[in-house]
């Protein structure tokens, strides 16, 4: 089967698990070819940017594709495709993406596309969260200064927009000081700052033990392949590594493995088959959901070199056997 995996490379580094996934992809005895397509290039504009075509200027991953400052493995050998040719389309691009470009993505019926686009969408809300709040902290939709008010006369809170990542935007508040990343304010010069403007945040009850770190757990297929536990720096309280954090090998504890078998049969029925779990310890010392990540996730190679494991190769595994199910599934519905 032909794969066409979907990314922008102008962010990438050599760290990133785009690469190393994408080779053994390749190497899969399912697969015939692995191509890979680039926001990064103005000449994919209309297709990432203005949705007219579903042309698409796409490269071969070769034995020897890896990282370059230059994209040199993106550009070289460049050849116009059609989006339509390929059985399966793996999305491996960065949020945020626009809702304009996943309905787009959905145009395309006979593709199967890993993460599905509408259940990215769906999930890429922090108010997602909110369908199972067993799993998270005390949380609620604050959309007004009276809802932020009332929640935050509870307790310290932290107000995350619905629709950022990597730490962005997030704000935490007790009583009248408030920290946005690390600068420190008022609430009512905050609120000021917000008044006039139309915001959605998901209010989270602030977790007194968020130094002990934000783990990410990897779940593909439905299966935890690794775990690693994000620590913050030490003049801040946000663990991201986007944000001054730094990253160190874990274990799924026993909490983490009942929150993937919680969440997993919604996401499996939302055609979500890579994604992160993120944990915090709560005030009572249990690992709890902070957040969920369905795009692009990476550090799998990293944790697979930490373990000496070949989680890369069970992940492919797990992909190219969603892939043949679901063209098995599509096949049995034709013939009906």
């Amino acid at each position: 089967m032909k794969l066409l995996i979907l990314t922008d490379h102008t962010n990438h580094s050599s760290e990133n698990s785009l690469y190393p996934l994408a080779k053994a992809m390749r190497q899969h005895p399912k697969c015939t070819s692995v191509e890979v397509a680039t926001r990064g290039l103005a000449v994919n504009d209309d297709f990432f940017k203005k949705h007219h075509s579903g042309k698409i200027f796409v490269s071969d991953v070769t034995d020897d594709f890896t990282f370059t400052p230059s994209g040199k493995y993106f550009s070289d050998g460049l050849r116009k495709a059609d989006f339509k040719d390929y059985d399966a389309v793996w999305l491996r691009m960065p949020p945020p993406l626009s809702k304009d470009f996943l309905n787009f993505l959905n145009t395309f019926s006979q593709q199967i596309i890993i993460n599905n686009p509408d259940g990215i969408w769906q999930t890429g809300s922090k108010r997602f969260l909110l369908n199972f709040p067993t799993l998270c902290p005390t949380m609620q939709v604050c959309d007004s200064i009276e809802s932020i008010i009332q929640f935050k006369n509870r307790f310290p809170i932290v107000l995350k927009p619905f629709r950022e990542y990597g730490g962005k935007g997030i704000v935490r508040i007790d009583g009248d000081q408030v920290w946005e990343g690390k600068t420190e304010t008022t609430f009512n010069t905050f609120i000021d700052k917000i008044k006039n403007t139309n915001f959605e945040y998901l209010g989270v009850k602030f977790l007194k033990n968020v130094t002990k770190g934000d783990k990410r757990v990897i779940v593909v297929g439905g299966k935890i392949l690794g775990a690693s536990l994000r620590l913050p720096a030490k003049d801040s309280w946000i663990c991201n590594v986007a944000m001054g954090g730094n990253s160190n090998h874990a274990i799924a504890d026993e909490e983490e493995i009942a929150i993937v078998k919680k969440i997993n049969p919604t996401l499996q029925k939302m055609g979500i088959v890579m994604y992160g779990v993120d944990t915090l310890v709560n005030d009572d010392g249990q690992r709890i959901l902070s957040e969920l990540n369905t795009t692009s996730i990476g550090g799998l190679p990293q944790i697979a070199a930490l373990m000496k494991e070949p989680l890369v190769e069970e992940a492919v595994e797990l992909i190219w056997e969603y892939i043949v199910n679901q063209k098995l599934n599509s096949a049995a519905l034709n013939t009906l």
